[in-house]
Parts: structure tokens; C-alpha cells; sequence
């Protein structure tokens, strides 16, 4: 293997949008350096479920209940 190709790997502290801290290993920065978060996983919708609505303004929602609104089972 190769010598001196691989990134340095160190301890740096993350802190979340929150402010909660912690030290964690990483190649991001130098040693000591502290990454702040804009989006972490207690405030991005992909990991709360977000406020999903569903808006169709006269598509294929509309077309879909319009054409089957008689149907009944």
C-alpha cells in the first residue's frame, strides 16, 4: 500500500441546529475544528415526515374523483 494517500482522520466536534454537541471522527477540517450543521436530522422533513399536502389544482387528482365520483362499492 501506498504511504501518505489517505486523508487524515481526527476528532471533531458537530454541532446541530439545536445546539447539541458532540465529538465524532472525521477527515472533515484538522483536529479540533467544530462543523456546524444547517440541516440535521431532527429539523430536515426527509427524517420528521415534514408537512406534506397534497395540492392538485385541477389535475389528475381532480380528473381521477371527478370521473369515479358515481362509483360506489
Amino acid at each position: 500500500m501506498k504511504a501518505d494517500i489517505h486523508p487524515d482522520y481526527h476528532m471533531i466536534k458537530v454541532v446541530m441546529t439545536d445546539g447539541t454537541e458532540y465529538m465524532t471522527k472525521s477527515t472533515w477540517g484538522s483536529e479540533g475544528d467544530t462543523m456546524n450543521l444547517e440541516i440535521d436530522p431532527r429539523s430536515h422533513p426527509a427524517w420528521t415526515g415534514g408537512n406534506q399536502q397534497l395540492m392538485d389544482r385541477g389535475g389528475r387528482l381532480s380528473k381521477f374523483k371527478k370521473r369515479f365520483e358515481g362509483l360506489s362499492m
